[in-house]
């Protein structure tokens, strides 16, 4: 956000990139996880199971983001406006303060605080922050496991 536009919410381009690239990525790597988990079942190797678990945690991960997302591609301008106008006391609205990660909206206040204006769901930014982690934890555990070990 430049000082010249401090009204300027989520880039719009990102957003809709987002969009896309969750609504791809989540069935892909659920359907790819469930297949994992099939092989998972006839070859028995710890790997393979940790390969399933991370594949569908990014699913997951990637899912709850993009519902967060959505969320902004459909808060418009007369929206951001209300919802910071009900969050921030009269008067001291000074500009909004975007963030994609966390993913959240912020109203400036003028004593320079940011004020959130809850219009991502309040279990969006936890959950995918456990998630994010699982998930990355899975992939390593899956990159250290030996590839012959048997059940």
């Amino acid at each position: 956000m430049s000082g010249d536009a401090p009204y300027e919410g989520h880039n719009a381009v990102v957003v809709l990139l987002l969009i896309l690239l969750g609504v791809v990525a989540t069935p892909w790597l659920t359907v790819r996880g469930i297949r994992l988990l099939v092989r998972a079942r006839t070859t028995g190797t710890r790997r393979a199971w940790l390969g399933a678990a991370a594949v569908l945690t990014w699913a997951a991960l990637i899912g709850v983001y993009t519902w967060g997302v959505l969320h902004l591609f459909f808060f418009d301008d007369t929206e951001q406006s209300r919802a910071c106008n009900k969050a921030v006391p009269t008067g001291q609205l000074t500009g909004y303060d975007p963030s994609f990660i966390p993913l959240r909206f912020g109203c400036r206040t003028s004593d320079g605080a940011t004020v959130d204006a809850s219009v991502i769901p309040s279990y969006v930014n936890p959950v995918s922050a456990v998630l994010a982690v699982c998930a990355v934890t899975l992939t390593g555990f899956t990159r250290v496991q030996p590839k012959e070990e048997q059940k």
